[in-house]
């Protein structure tokens, strides 16, 4: 590149960093002090959740600023133990870098509060509190009527508990008893993760830790062979929540609508419409119901029973 070509560019590269927000280090949001006394008294199990909740919030707000500087860092889907050092490369503005510092400084806290008690590494398993108070365990297999398309013939989903760990849910998929390549992972949340590769319609970047009433949320749907179809872009909003009793189980529920644009089968893009209902607790899903004229975003999904763990 030309001297004088690289003087014309450079205002439009400046230009379009200052619209973008563009990321840099880390020194630019700096941490708001917290006082680890604050966490006296604690244990080493209860400062990791309390780490992992603080990581996991921090997640959420970067999501925020994913879409306003176009990065992709949120969107990989990482732990929250390679996440966070990525997060800390962002630079928010506003209202999310004031967010953002709290936590930066919540979490700084609790990392000296857990050296004085001489903490070990925190574990990757979920604690036996947090699983505790989950509805679902290790070993379950969660059963689901599935349809695909406006009139084609139910099939059953299976998908059992593989892991319980501190940022994620992992499961095996199976129709009808057969099993299905690859992982099924979600975060806490209820937001499928990138690294997941059975072959079902899936969600990420749209559900967000404890789901209140009227919260409104925005994400992609991917269908079941990523690689061939564009995702989806969803708004939502959660239009109900409470206590219900579903496949004999006791679930703490969210209802969500759903309503965005689909890619077109011949181009351009198509509405869709459905309803999703998740556990605020765990993020299961619960029931999902999307219309669409592309077949790949019509389907539904409907948990019928919860098989115990064998043996």
């Amino acid at each position: 590149m030309t001297t004088r070509l690289r003087s014309r560019c450079l205002p439009a590269v400046v230009l379009m960093c200052a619209a973008a927000g563009c990321a840099t280090r880390s020194v630019d949001v700096v941490p708001q002090p917290a006082d680890p006394a604050r966490y006296a008294g604690w244990d080493c199990e209860r400062l990791f959740d309390e780490a992992d909740r603080v990581q996991l919030k921090a997640a959420d707000v970067a999501y925020a600023v994913d879409e306003r500087v176009g990065s992709n860092v949120v969107a990989l889907g990482l732990g929250v133990t390679v996440f966070w050092p990525a997060l800390l490369a962002m630079r928010p503005d506003g209202p999310d870098a004031r967010e953002l510092a709290l936590l930066k400084g919540s979490f700084e806290a609790l990392q000296q509060a857990a050296r004085q008690r001489h903490c070990p590494p925190p574990p990757m398993a979920m604690s036996a509190a947090r699983a505790q108070a989950l509805p679902l365990r290790v070993g379950e297999r969660f059963v689901y009527e599935r349809r695909v398309g406006r009139s084609a013939s139910p099939q059953e989903l299976g998908l059992r508990v593989v892991a319980l760990l501190r940022d994620r849910i992992e499961f095996a998929a199976d129709f009808a008893g057969r099993p299905q390549p690859g992982p099924w992972s979600q975060d806490l949340a209820g937001n499928t993760r990138a690294d997941s590769h059975a072959p079902l319609l899936s969600w990420r970047r749209l559900l967000k830790p404890d789901l209140q009433l009227g919260q409104v949320l925005v994400g992609d749907l991917y269908a079941a062979d990523p690689g061939a179809v564009a995702p989806a872009r969803v708004r939502a909003q959660v239009v109900a929540q409470g206590v219900q009793w579903i496949a004999g189980r006791s679930f703490d529920v969210a209802v969500i609508e759903l309503f965005g644009d689909a890619p077109g089968i011949d181009g351009g893009f198509v509405r869709l419409n459905g309803v999703m209902a998740v556990d605020r607790a765990s993020g299961l899903l619960l029931r999902l119901e999307l219309s669409c004229a592309n077949p790949d975003f019509a389907l539904r999904r409907r948990l019928t029973r919860v098989e115990a763990a064998s043996g």
